[in-house]
């Protein structure tokens, strides 16, 4: 068995070949192939149900594909999945952790998965838990914690055993702006350290001040890849805000808003 990542091929750090994933006969995921090299910001984006959540769980074995393969630093993540998961680190879209520990306990666990050396273990949580601003609680229940207070601890637990690729599901729910602002920092950082980010998200204007490179997905299908300003210039839009309206909306924006409107003033609603 190996103890790291394999030397990567010119396919890249993380990769989709024809990723598929359908639940009895809805189809969420169809399809998907992509390619995203070593030290890549990959924004990853789509309305509710176009499956974002259930391609970052392909990725990293929470859920096993219909069809297709999701390669992480050469490591097929069905079939090597120790190999594959020793390099990534996860931030779930749920927040799940076992909130009836405290976070030293939980980053503790954390590290004994993944076979972390005790006093490195200890060091990191303190200096994380610290910088986050919840070192005074690391020894309190997390049953009593706000969702961004756990969310800081799940950012820990993904970033404890220097992974060298990250998936981030809606990294910065719950969060303060102040720590959101050092997350986004910090994963600019990750990335040009060689890191691999794949970054699912609602929150457009962040994915386009930190992102590389933009897939947009609709009916679990690729519908557009490529950098910010390359899709901005493809839809003649001024913001990747604009452009993930037009390519997503089947209706007119100003009319649903209009719609809305008439409904909660009663003018006219249905």
């Amino acid at each position: 068995m190996e103890d790291g990542p394999r030397e990567r091929t010119a396919d890249g750090a993380i990769v989709f070949e024809n990723l598929t994933k359908s639940f009895g006969e809805i189809e969420a995921v169809k399809g998907v192939t992509l390619s995203i090299p070593k030290g890549q910001i990959c924004g990853y984006l789509g309305p509710n149900g176009a499956g974002k959540t259930t391609t970052v769980k392909m990725a990293t074995g929470m859920l096993e594909p219909t069809a297709g393969r999701a390669i992480v630093e050469g490591f097929d993540i069905v079939k090597e999945p120790l190999e594959a998961k020793r390099v990534i680190g996860v931030v779930p879209e749920t927040g799940a952790l076992y909130a009836t520990l405290t976070p030293n306990e939980y980053l503790a666990l954390v590290g004994r998965l993944y076979h972390l050396d005790r006093d490195e273990t200890d060091e990191k949580t303190h200096t994380f838990l610290k910088l986050f601003g919840i070192a005074d609680v690391a020894d309190r229940l997390m049953t009593t914690f706000s969702r961004g207070m756990k969310q800081k601890v799940l950012i820990s637990a993904a970033l404890l055993p220097n992974p060298s690729v990250l998936f981030l599901d809606e990294p910065l729910s719950g969060l303060d702006a102040n720590t959101a602002l050092v997350l986004k920092e910090l994963l600019r950082d990750l990335a040009s350290q060689g890191r691999t980010i794949f970054y699912c998200s609602h929150i457009l204007e962040v994915v386009e001040k930190v992102c590389d490179r933009v897939v947009i997905l609709v009916g679990g299908e690729v519908i557009a890849d490529g950098k910010v300003e390359e899709l901005k210039d493809m839809t003649h839009q001024g913001s990747l805000e604009d452009v993930f309206s037009e390519l997503t909306s089947s209706e007119n924006l100003a009319e649903i808003v209009r719609a809305f409107s008439r409904s909660i003033t009663g003018d006219g609603g249905a």
